[in-house]
């Protein structure tokens, strides 16, 4: 699979060629438009899978295009405006935020990983996901992307997570010196990570802005 990222870093579009009988696996409802010749398969690969896949904030189902007859062209993009990159699972793997999540090579497994009480108060719902496998990730952010390396420790806003190298270790705390002075800041949440890998971060979050733009809206009328 070739991936190619057009239009970034604002209104970013991943264009994806797959050669004859090569497949991609994408979260439902990212497809934009596919060659004539691809073939769609909707599947949630079982029932605890999809369920577990439901609960963390994605879908309950996934789709799977396949090129059949010669080469093919599938385009993906995120429902906010933003930037995208292409990940390499392999030698490292990668823990990815629900939302941020896109498409992959069928060699890699994107798994539902239950984060318990950590990964609920992370801003990442009750599960993240975890890749095994080789081969490449499709993750879209809302706005600009920036790539940072973590070598010991760094705190980071949950908001602003998008995804992260699996060896490094986080743990989520409070912005402030107490919870009082955390919300009062306006920051809410943070991530301590601890260890040497990458950082995925977004510009924007996701939560901040749709109260910011629902509170610009006039009341609903009963």
């Amino acid at each position: 699979m070739q991936v190619n990222l057009l239009y970034r870093p604002s209104q970013a579009l991943a264009q994806c060629w797959l050669q004859n009988g090569e497949s991609v696996v994408a979260e439902s409802g990212a497809m934009v438009g596919m060659s004539t010749n691809v073939q769609m398969q909707t599947q949630s690969g079982g029932l605890m899978k999809g369920l577990k896949r439901l609960f963390g904030g994605e879908s309950f189902f996934r789709n799977t295009f396949t090129a059949q007859g010669g080469q093919g062209e599938v385009l993906f993009a995120t429902p906010l405006c933003g930037d995208m990159a292409v990940l390499e699972a392999g030698h490292k793997q990668w823990c990815i935020q629900n939302s941020a999540y896109v498409a992959s090579s069928p060699s890699v497994d994107v798994k539902t990983k239950t984060g318990g009480f950590k990964g609920m108060f992370s801003g990442a719902g009750l599960f993240l996901l975890e890749t095994s496998g080789m081969g490449q990730v499709v993750i879209g952010t809302f706005g600009a992307l920036e790539q940072v390396q973590v070598d010991g420790s760094m705190v980071i806003d949950t908001g602003h997570l998008a995804a992260w190298e699996s060896t490094l270790q986080y743990k989520v705390g409070k912005s402030g010196s107490g919870w009082i002075a955390s919300f009062l800041s306006g920051e809410g949440l943070v991530c301590h990570f601890e260890g040497q890998g990458t950082v995925y971060l977004q510009s924007r979050n996701a939560a901040e802005y749709g109260s910011t733009i629902g509170a610009l809206l006039p009341p609903r009328q009963q």
